[in-house]
């Protein structure tokens, strides 16, 4: 029987280490490390992060000199239930399939933020949740059917807020809370009804903002500490922005942040203004996390993916790991799910190697705006349960020899 000595790190020695990260700079903010240290992997999970791991027991080595190793990403707006329905985000082509798009960008958990309803969801579990090597988590929608068209997403008869929570209870590992949106009437029945799934479930409200009828201040008043608002720095019609014509940032959203309301990016194709993100930062009205809104359109404007949310904060100021906490422990929290979001030791390995590359980058916005940056964060290795599923320049592979 193998021998196993403790520290205040985890068990060491003895086992052979599956995968060994040596020399990297470590950054994980539950519990509080932020230095160069080595990360040992042993069966996809977490087994030592010591400032000096041996390499004598490493199955293998990589060498992460000069870059950030860091809990896998996790974007806490996307929309993931692909299929191929025209025209609609649900069982749609609207929708990604979210391997071809996450490991990329460091991320290694997303949260579908309402494609699905409790009529439909098993189908999203089946079709696509089981099939991903991503962990996809679910803001279910309030609507029955989720994001299936108007007619479908307004019927406030689909809202069964009993087989809502039916659907929670039978899948508390999935569904990590409810979402309201796409909704132009003017009751404020389906934000009633889904803020009473979440009383009754304990979990958060997920709010996007295509709910014209119902003032900014209004939502807020409604929603309780914890509850998630995203589209934050959105600048259109249908939802007063948080900064106003003279460029301060409206003291509501100051007051909705102090009680304990979480502001989300949620940059998508139309999410995102610099008018609002830049001036809000500037003002210390900062953004708890960088959901994406991920979908067929938003990759290919001015979003592109998380990493490039992230370095749109980096060069609007904002400090590097004020950046990294919002990409990584801030969603966990946020979702309610702290075994997420971190390197403790048990976890699962869910890491990303962070590289800064230094240059010569244009960032955009969703009204077309370009800012100019000299530092892109680039994902150089994506491991997912300790699988390695992202790989840029070969760290794990071996040299070929001739």
């Amino acid at each position: 029987m193998a021998l196993f000595l403790f520290s205040a790190f985890g068990t060491i020695h003895a086992q052979q280490i599956d995968l060994l990260i040596q020399n990297g700079h470590v950054f994980d903010p539950k519990n509080s490390l932020d230095t160069i240290m080595d990360v040992a992997i042993i069966d996809g999970k977490i087994h030592q992060v010591a400032n000096r791991i041996s390499s004598k027991n490493a199955k293998k080595t990589v060498d992460a000199t000069g870059m950030y190793v860091c809990p896998g990403l996790i974007d806490i707006h996307t929309h993931v239930f692909v299929g191929s329905t025209p025209g609609v985000f649900a069982d749609g082509i609207y929708s990604l399939s979210p391997d071809d798009f996450t490991f990329r960008a460091g991320i290694t958990t997303v949260v579908d933020a309402g494609t699905s309803g409790f009529h439909n969801f098993p189908k999203f579990k089946k079709q696509v949740i089981d099939q991903s090597k991503t962990r996809i988590l679910v803001f279910l929608n309030i609507a029955g059917w989720g994001m299936t068209g108007n007619s479908l997403q307004e019927d406030v008869s689909t809202m069964d807020t009993h087989k809502a929570i039916e659907m929670v209870e039978k899948y508390p590992d999935v569904i990590v809370g409810i979402k309201i949106g796409h909704f132009e009437g003017k009751s404020w029945e389906p934000f009633d009804r889904a803020l009473q799934v979440t009383s009754n479930t304990n979990r958060p409200l997920f709010v996007e903002c295509h709910l014209p009828q119902y003032s900014l201040k209004d939502q807020l008043d409604r929603m309780r500490p914890g509850d998630i608002i995203t589209h934050s720095f959105e600048n259109i019609s249908e939802r007063r922005p948080v900064v106003d014509t003279t460029g301060k940032v409206l003291p509501l959203v100051f007051e909705a942040q102090k009680k304990g309301i979480l502001f989300d990016v949620g940059h998508g194709g139309a999410g995102f203004w610099f008018d609002q993100a830049i001036p809000a930062l500037e003002q210390g009205f900062w953004p708890n996390t960088f959901g994406t809104d991920l979908h067929r359109f938003s990759v290919n404007a001015g979003m592109k993916d998380m990493l490039n949310v992230m370095s749109k904060y980096l060069n609007m100021g904002m400090p590097l790991k004020a950046v990294l906490l919002r990409g990584s422990w801030n969603p966990a929290k946020a979702i309610r799910r702290e075994d997420l979001g971190n390197l403790s030791i048990g976890a699962d390995a869910d890491i990303v190697l962070l590289s800064i590359k230094e240059g010569k980058f244009g960032y955009v916005d969703a009204a077309g705006n370009r800012i100019d940056g000299n530092r892109k964060l680039v994902a150089e290795l994506t491991l997912r349960a300790g699988k390695v599923v992202w790989d840029l320049n070969g760290l794990t592979a071996k040299k070929f020899e001739h």
